[in-house]
């Protein structure tokens, strides 16, 4: 169904005036049609492909929240609180997330290239095909995280406690836990 096939034009401009039957039809086929992306940091914020490069949210509580496609290249997320977070495909490059907290979040296919998670706690968090290039992850918490697929080339892991939440990488692992 197209949308002008739902709509009456309307003024010799050719604006199209939307029926309420096909807003409220969108509404229901999504739950909300658009994500705010001036909303304030709050726990179960919907940022869903919003532009958040550059920005501060230190000690931020983004919890539960919905960032599918979120770019957060070169922000500062020191000590935010992202669990249980849905961040599909979600961009933190170069990132500031130093004492993060990740806990139960999906971030699978998610690109964390060059950020700082230094001290960070992923525990349980979905990280399946991830993007962990020249990160660092000192000191960071990975148990029962999901790495299948994750690209740790050059990321440096000392003393990270690993997956099975027992080994602790030790100093100058890089790309993988020694």
């Amino acid at each position: 169904m197209s949308l002008y096939a739902r709509g009456t034009w309307a003024g010799r401009r050719g604006t199209c005036v939307v029926t309420a039957g096909l807003v409220g039809l969108v509404m229901l086929a999504g739950g909300s049609a658009w994500a705010a992306c001036t909303d304030v940091a709050a726990p179960g914020v919907d940022w869903t492909r919003c532009p958040m490069d550059g920005r501060s949210f230190d000690k931020a509580d983004l919890s539960g929240a919905h960032l599918r496609d979120t770019s957060f290249l070169r922000a500062t997320l020191t000590k935010v609180v992202l669990s249980g977070a849905k961040g599909y495909r979600a961009k933190f490059v170069s990132a500031k997330m130093n004492g993060a907290i990740l806990d139960g979040g999906e971030f699978n296919t998610s690109d964390f290239s060059r950020a700082v998670l230094d001290g960070a706690s992923l525990k349980g968090t979905d990280l399946r095909r991830a993007k962990f290039y020249k990160a660092s992850l000192r000191g960071a918490d990975l148990t029962g995280a999901r790495l299948v697929g994750a690209d740790l080339l050059h990321a440096d892991l000392s003393g990270a406690t690993w997956i099975d939440g027992q080994t602790v990488c030790s100093e100058g692992s890089v790309g993988q836990c020694e």
